[in-house]
């Protein structure tokens, strides 16, 4: 959780490097109102153009939104008689650029674009200076990231913290059966060489998880699988049959884990010794 601060006004910002950030436009009502931002909230949402706004942009990035119910809000907005709040719209909808949150840092966040357009809302002059102080935050955020990777890669490359050691992390020889599957896509060569599973079994075996077996991976099993990557490059241009390929990576996924769960305690005295 980070704070950005506009001309005086702190705002709650979410970071997330897997999909897009979330500003609190909670924070951001609150230079119109201080006491009842929810209130200015709920009136930007009544309009006609918010609801159309807000409606295409789920069209564009979500494929489990709620048309239906979306054509029927976009009919009654602008009555009188109209009120719409964020948890109605996203419980109706399914809508996910709107979140709502308790605790701490609680209020109604919404992804980037849609926060920029509540800012602009609210103040023309205001929203120019969010966009230029997000853009500047989070530019020496991406700094700090590189900084951080390029200081614990060679660590990380070699050693496993500790909290994933407790995780099975060693892959699975594969059985004669599973070797004799033939898998056409070589995403899935990768993943059942790591991970003993294709894409599609990890989404069957996990139908409450959003994204990909991948999303799920620890440092370590990521630093494998983008050196099994290059090897099946490798492997592809000298011809090797895709079954070959799959039985070699299997057996170097293998030895690559073990040495990456290797003297963990060694690496938890350096880090240590780092902070």
């Amino acid at each position: 959780m980070d704070k950005l601060v506009v001309r005086g006004t702190e705002i709650n910002v979410q970071w997330n490097l897997k999909r897009d950030d979330f500003l609190s436009i909670t924070d951001i009502a609150k230079i119109k109102d201080n006491d009842n931002p929810r209130y200015i909230i709920q009136n930007w949402m009544r309009n006609r153009n918010t609801i159309e706004f807000l409606g295409v942009w789920e069209t564009l990035y979500n494929p489990d939104f709620n048309r239906v119910e979306f054509d029927a809000f976009r009919t009654q907005a602008g009555l009188n008689s109209f009120v719409m709040t964020p948890q109605k719209w996203v419980e109706t909808t399914n809508a996910i650029g709107i979140i709502s949150k308790a605790g701490r840092y609680g209020g109604t966040y919404a992804h980037k674009e849609i926060a920029f357009e509540f800012a602009s809302w609210i103040s023309v002059e205001f929203k120019l200076y969010l966009v230029k102080e997000f853009e500047r935050l989070k530019t020496e955020e991406m700094k700090q990231l590189g900084w951080d990777i390029k200081r614990n890669l060679a660590k990380i490359n070699y050693r496993i913290h500790t909290d994933a050691i407790k995780e099975n992390l060693i892959p699975q020889e594969l059985s004669v059966r599973q070797m004799s599957i033939i898998y056409a896509n070589e995403a899935d060569v990768l993943n059942m060489a790591l991970f003993g599973m294709t894409a599609k079994q990890w989404r069957d075996a996990h139908p409450d998880l959003k994204g990909n077996i991948r999303d799920y991976a620890n440092v370590s099993q990521l630093v494998c699988l983008s050196n099994l990557e290059n090897l099946n490059a490798v492997f592809i241009n000298e011809g090797m049959a895709q079954m070959k390929r799959l039985e070699k990576l299997n057996a170097i996924a293998i030895s690559q884990m073990k040495i990456l769960t290797e003297d963990h305690r060694i690496l938890q005295l350096e880090v240590a010794k780092d902070n």
